[in-house]
């Protein structure tokens, strides 16, 4: 019977180190490769939404329901709503500031929706027949609102004394208006029943 060759401590140790330096390299090749093929899928993934953009907009587009779908609500009328302006100061020096504080208040019985932004609940200064500064030359966003019971909406919107073009242009390259009286109101667009008593302005 052959006897078993004694293996040292040393040799045990040297087997032992082989063995973990074996398991931590086939351990970094599984991550490596693991890492590969999960990189490889998400990059197959943003190619395929990529070019399936424009269907994924257009679904999303469609899904959204608007406001109005949502709750059933529907839009003020000069029913439900009444506009009113007031300016602090009335009388300002050309080139001076007006704030004008803008209230949309609602008075009737039933709950409806209204569009309070800029681009919606419209402060227009004349003279005269000419409109000299509308607040929706600037687009601004929707910012609709459910109105109810004795709900108000009150804004402040600062007129520079200056005068708007066709397109936004930011205030310091307005010009000034001349000394004279203006006339302000508010209005919302799409209904010339909902407006407010106007309020004027002298700049002298």
């Amino acid at each position: 019977m052959r006897k078993r060759r004694a293996i040292s401590k040393r040799q045990r140790r040297v087997f032992l180190v082989r063995r973990i330096v074996a398991l931590v390299a086939l351990a970094a090749f599984l991550g490596t490769v693991v890492g590969l093929l999960w990189g490889i899928a998400q990059g197959v993934e943003g190619i395929n939404r990529w070019l399936h953009r424009d269907d994924i907009n257009a679904i999303s587009r469609q899904a959204a329901p608007s406001p109005r779908e949502v709750s059933g609500v529907s839009d003020c009328t000069a029913d439900d709503i009444s506009l009113q302006l007031k300016a602090s100061p009335s009388t300002v020096s050309v080139g001076g500031s007006v704030q004008f504080t803008a209230t949309i208040a609602h008075s009737g019985s039933d709950n409806c929706l209204v569009d309070a932004s800029n681009d919606s609940r419209i402060l227009t200064i004349t003279s005269g027949s000419q409109t000299i500064w509308k607040s929706n030359v600037c687009t601004a966003s929707s910012r609709m609102l459910l109105l109810s019971g004795s709900d108000s909406d009150v804004q402040n919107i600062t007129w520079n004394t200056n005068a708007t073009g066709a397109s936004c242009q930011s205030d310091s390259s307005l010009l000034n208006v001349n000394a004279g009286t203006y006339r302000a109101q508010l209005s919302m667009k799409g209904n010339a029943d909902i407006k407010s008593d106007a309020v004027t302005v002298t700049v002298e």
